[in-house]
């Protein structure tokens, strides 16, 4: 019994740090950490877990290698790209329509086009 509670909270406390490395991989910060972290986790529970861990692993120690060989340009651009990301993203979440408002400036195309977030 106490195994199975244990594999339980392991299994959903697992998953939830998945799915949030997962949605966090695109931007600064520790999504591929949070990724490793949780597939840690499950790793103490599932055999697919370890597996998925030293594959995800050499992936990503390789795709490090291929990025710090390129030219600068090249990591600029990934940079570049990063950036656009999370700029894209604050619009969306309605980051700067809430600046907007709150100073009183004017400026309504920057309001978030999704309804949820505070489009008209």
């Amino acid at each position: 019994m106490k195994r199975r509670i244990r594999k339980y909270f392991v299994t959903l406390f697992g998953g939830i740090l998945l799915g949030a490395g997962i949605v966090m991989i695109p931007y600064p910060g520790p999504g591929w950490l949070t990724v490793f972290a949780a597939l840690g986790l499950l790793s103490t529970e599932y055999d697919w877990a370890i597996r998925l861990l030293k594959y995800s692993r050499g992936k990503y120690d390789a795709w490090e290698n291929w990025l710090s060989s390129q030219a600068p340009l090249v990591k600029a651009s990934f940079w570049l790209m990063t950036a656009a990301v999370v700029v894209v993203t604050l619009w969306l979440l309605n980051a700067y329509g809430i600046i907007n408002h709150f100073f009183a400036l004017g400026l309504d195309w920057v309001d978030s086009p999704l309804p949820i977030f505070g489009a008209k």
